[in-house]
């Protein structure tokens, strides 16, 4: 069987592109890539689990207020090498895939933070279940 990106007739074709791999709407979700934006979401309301530490901050009138959501990714050198750290960032992509667009705000940052050997060993299901519950407290703080 021939994975979902190959062309059907094992040629390569030049301008075919691979479909996507996100399940979300690529206007739904942004990466945050800007230092200044992880600072801001560090110094707002925050929510640890047992997975990961979640930090969420909804963006000032001034800012960029475009109706998405914007997510940031972070591991620090605790977590392990390279490979664990990535692993980890993996991990937290996915989970921000699955909940983000049904449970986060738009208008909202997020920065997940990867927490030394759980993020990585904990069940995909109980990732997700962190991921709820650190929203449902951070967007229960606000009213």
């Amino acid at each position: 069987m021939t994975p979902p990106e190959a062309p059907v007739d094992g040629k390569n074709h030049p301008g075919d592109k691979p479909p996507a791999a996100s399940v979300c709407a690529p206007d739904t979700l942004t990466v945050l890539k800007k230092r200044s934006d992880f600072l801001k979401a560090a110094r707002a309301r925050r929510q640890g689990t047992s997975s990961m530490m979640v930090q969420g901050r909804k963006r000032a009138p001034d800012e960029d207020q475009e109706a998405v959501i914007r997510v940031g990714f972070t591991c620090s050198k605790k977590v392990g090498n390279a490979v664990a750290r990535n692993r980890a960032k993996r991990r937290l992509r996915e989970a921000a895939r699955a909940i983000l667009p049904e449970h986060g705000r738009a208008g909202w940052d997020y920065v997940l933070i990867g927490r030394a050997g759980s993020t990585s060993d904990r069940p995909y299901s109980a990732l997700l279940d962190d991921l709820r519950y650190a929203l449902r407290k951070i967007h229960g703080a606000q009213k």
